[in-house]
């Protein structure tokens, strides 16, 4: 829907409330019905009393270029010019028909819409006025005398479309608003939720690592200075606390192990293995907008570490972030390949695409999941690879060595 002055308004975000836009495509369903329903009536109606008129053949081209150059209508954000053009041809058209059919001037109802919807106020209102003169001068030829209902009625007319598109264009404009300040508190909402999230799991590590590995850090320190002090006097005593020093250490490293599971991807506790955790990611991503699939090629020459299963994860997940948040994509791949010296990752999407050249890191052009990843690939030894191009989809490349036996 466009703004009485004739600019776009900015479009609802995707998979938020659309009543604006709804009432706004049925508004039109129903004004393109009435014109061609209109142009329909006329057209007939002529024909029906002028069968051997030698206009006929006019009256039915101009009906037919006019139906035409109705269908052919530019977005509003089309170029200015381009829109104007069009409207004016549209215009040529429709007072052509009028002057050789009187009885085509009820076709201006629909063409009243069409001037408040790509022109500005002034420029519309000349139109309008235009048109109206127009409609009142062929409906008195027709009529052969003068009337005052038909000299009121197009003018009355024009009012009340006038009246009705603004008020449909305030509260298309008011829902907008509305919708953007919704969607603007969720967001701010859920980054809230994220940060205290982030903070309380800070907090659990913290204590959970002050109440087991510091203690049991402090605790050897203790029975080793301990038995230091001991050693040449009572070498029994300090046996028992070097001893004692061992089971605090085999301990904490129980507890550091059970750290490191924890903070572990989700999808590679349950022991499946990369492979598995990747479909599992391809499943969990794939919505009714983005299809995503996920292809192993090859098989793994031995186990792959934990931190490199970890980092290929982590990858994938960052990547189809962007794919879902930037990328505007259809389908997207994983492809997870296994050769004899490294394991290759790829990322394929469909969508949009983008300059690789001109992002740079934190510059928040494809967000700040490229870095992440890049810097993941870098810890590894990898490379990481990007091929793009506006409008031809993305492919992210990130081959991992694996290390020798």
């Amino acid at each position: 829907m466009a703004r009485w002055d004739g600019t776009a308004t900015a479009t609802a975000p995707a998979g938020d409330p659309g009543t604006a836009d709804d009432e706004a495509r049925w508004f039109r369903v129903l004004l393109h019905l009435g014109f061609f329903l209109l142009l329909g009536s006329s057209l007939t109606r002529f024909l029906m009393r002028h069968t051997g008129d030698g206009i006929a053949p006019w009256v039915v081209a101009l009906s037919a270029a006019l139906a035409a150059l109705y269908v052919a209508e530019p977005a509003v954000g089309d170029e200015r010019r381009r829109r104007h053009l069009w409207l004016g041809a549209c215009t040529a058209v429709w007072i052509a028909l009028v002057l050789l059919a009187p009885s085509f001037a009820w076709c201006s109802i629909p063409l009243f819409y069409l001037g408040l919807r790509h022109l500005r106020p002034p420029a519309a209102a000349v139109l309008i006025g235009l048109l109206t003169v127009v409609s009142v001068t062929a409906q008195l030829r027709l009529a052969g005398r003068f009337e005052f209902d038909i000299l009121l009625a197009p003018p009355a007319i024009a009012a009340i479309c006038v009246a009705v598109f603004v008020r449909m264009d305030q509260q298309t404009r008011r829902q907008r608003e509305l919708i953007a300040d919704l969607v603007r508190t969720r967001r701010e909402l859920a980054a809230t939720e994220r940060r205290e999230g982030t903070l309380a799991e800070r907090q659990r590590l913290s204590m959970e690592i002050h109440d087991t590995l510091a203690q049991g850090l402090s605790s050897q320190r203790m029975l080793l200075q301990a038995a230091d002090r001991t050693w040449h006097s009572d070498p029994d005593t300090a046996h028992r606390h070097v001893r004692a020093a061992g089971e605090i250490a085999e301990h904490n490293l129980t507890e550091a192990r059970r750290f490191v599971h924890d903070l572990a991807p989700a999808d590679l506790a349950g022991g499946g293995g990369l492979d598995e955790a990747l479909r599992a990611l391809a499943r969990r991503e794939s919505t009714a907008g983005l299809a995503v699939r996920c292809h192993i090629e090859g098989v793994p020459p031995r186990r792959l570490p934990d931190r490199v299963q970890s980092a290929l994860l982590r990858i994938a997940q960052g990547a189809l972030a962007n794919v879902r948040e930037h990328a505007d994509a259809r389908t997207a791949a994983l492809t997870l390949t296994y050769l004899d010296d490294q394991v290759v990752l790829d990322v394929a999407d469909d969508g949009r695409g983008f300059d690789p050249t001109g992002v740079r890191d934190g510059d928040g052009v494809r967000g700040h999941g490229l870095p992440a990843i890049r810097t993941r690939t870098d810890q590894l030894g990898g490379t990481l690879t990007v091929e793009s191009a506006p409008g031809e989809g993305t492919v992210l490349s990130a081959a991992v060595p694996l290390p020798t036996v």
